[in-house]
């Protein structure tokens, strides 16, 4: 059997690509940072069985030891761009270099590897750090594959949820120049077809390709684009003043992207991502979506919540540390705790499904404006704030971001459901809900865990603990009464 090292197996595109490998009938080895984030219950047994989960941080030589000798093809889905700038293009050439080296030991007959569109000569930072880790691959012994792509259009993708946050909020906007810059964008569908298609062909080898859609559009255009799909009317005037700097700060709190993201994507935003080189539709033949058809099918998976994958779950943006990964319950010394616990007399099921659709359009039961508040104030202070939202509104799964918190468990199963706060904070916090039944009567426990960090972290519990008195009391009383 064909195996397959699948690297960024929970990113947004590994996750994708991965149902179509095994329904291909590959073996698929996934090394992960934490293996507990990975989630089975989308693949069936025999599935499973053809999915090697290994714990392993790529940018540590010694766990490429407990990889498989047998590997036939690997996908190469690391990318950074949600650290801060001046860092990520570092931290990608040392993982490459690190990948470099285990491939040159490998038996590994081909390396695929998805990139940006490196056409300009005055790259942005992020572009030049793809076209390095390109180069980096490249003096492997191992045939290289590179598909360049621009702005990819799919459910969940940051450059989908840019759009739509920007269209959908700004009935007029006033946007910078390089809203002028222009772009091919990509289906999902189509850029799936291209990753998955190249496996194994040989005139691929030591060959770089750039994928895109059948349109070419400016950024403008872009937008207008989803306003007319969405059949709204919106106007876009273009101003010359408006700085980089300025440009990501009002992404930032515009759209649900972070900081980080919206400066890397301003920043190569002066590019323009055209195709130039084709030649790969000589070797794959596939049907290109326009524009508007890729958002239509977008569209379609949003509103029935089939959102596979988000860009909001990576962790690269995120403090959240390892270790409140692998630990899944919440600590007790040194730490305060607001617990509430009700009786309830609704089925457990519906009770269940209100703490699994809680957050995003949803809200937080009691006094949403409050939690808004919040939100404002953690963008304020550099934080993700509530913009973040969740990628479905019924669904979770370990590793979700939900609004600004973390999903670190969630076990329908038996009605438990742990997050870990991304907030800035003073110290750290978590909130639990969990179902318990007892000699036949149904209980909702809610524990929210605070462990401060110094004084100021005991002066913020007790100035906000007069709030938590009724929020978490509300919260908590909603959740186990309401029945729509």
């Amino acid at each position: 059997m064909t195996k397959i090292l699948l690297t960024g197996s929970t990113g947004y595109i590994g996750r994708r690509i991965l149902p179509i490998l095994l329904s291909k009938g590959y073996e698929v080895v996934c090394p992960v940072r934490v293996e507990s984030r990975f989630d089975f219950k989308d693949f069936d047994e025999e599935e499973i069985n053809r999915i090697n989960v290994i714990e392993a941080d790529l940018g540590d030589k010694e766990v490429y030891k407990s990889f498989p000798e047998d590997i036939d093809y690997a996908y190469y889905l690391v990318h950074s761009l949600t650290l801060g700038s001046g860092k990520f293009e570092e931290h990608e050439s040392q993982i490459a270099d690190i990948f470099k080296e285990y491939l040159d030991q490998s038996a590994i007959k081909q390396v695929i590897y998805l990139s940006g569109i490196v056409n300009d000569d005055d790259l942005s930072e992020h572009l030049r750090s793809r076209k390095k880790v390109e180069d980096i691959l490249s003096e492997s012994k191992v045939p290289l594959t590179v598909l360049r792509a621009g702005i990819v259009i799919g459910s969940g993708s940051a450059s989908f949820e840019i759009i739509r946050d920007l269209v959908e909020k700004l009935p007029i906007m006033v946007a910078p120049k390089w809203v002028n810059s222009k772009c091919q964008p990509i289906g999902i569908a189509n850029a799936l077809e291209y990753l998955t298609g190249i496996i194994g062909n040989k005139e691929s080898f030591n060959r770089s390709f750039d994928i895109g859609g059948s349109d070419v559009l400016t950024y403008k255009q872009m937008l207008l684009g989803f306003a007319k799909t969405r059949k709204l009317r919106r106007w876009i005037i273009t101003v010359p003043v408006l700085t980089p700097k300025l440009s990501s700060k009002w992404l930032y709190f515009v759209t649900s992207t972070s900081y980080a993201l919206a400066t890397n994507l301003v920043d190569s935003l002066k590019n323009d991502a055209v195709c130039e080189n084709n030649d790969i539709d000589n070797l794959i033949r596939i049907e290109k979506l326009d524009y508007e058809e890729s958002l239509k099918r977008t569209l379609v998976k949003v509103k029935n919540g089939e959102i596979i994958s988000s860009w909001k779950d990576s962790f690269q943006d995120s403090e959240l540390k390892e270790v409140f990964l692998k630990k899944l319950e919440a600590p007790t010394y040194g730490c305060f705790k607001d617990r509430q616990e009700l009786e309830f007399k609704n089925p457990s099921e519906k009770v269940i499904d209100n703490i699994w659709r809680i957050g995003g359009d949803r809200g937080w039961y009691y006094v949403n404006f409050l939690w808004s508040l919040r939100g404002f104030i953690d963008q304020v202070f550099g934080g993700v704030g509530l913009r973040r939202g969740r990628r479905s509104p019924t669904d979770l799964k370990r590793g979700d971001a939900l609004d600004f918190w973390r999903v670190l468990d969630a076990d329908k199963k038996n009605g438990r459901l742990l997050l870990y706060a991304e907030m800035k904070l003073p110290g750290e916090a978590w909130l639990e809900f969990k179902i318990e039944n007892r000699e036949g009567n149904n209980f909702l426990i809610q524990t929210a865990t605070f462990r401060p960090l110094g004084l100021m972290g005991r002066l913020y519990w007790y100035a906000v603990y007069p709030f938590h008195l009724f929020i978490f009391g509300g919260m908590a009383r909603k959740i186990t009464n309401r029945l729509d």
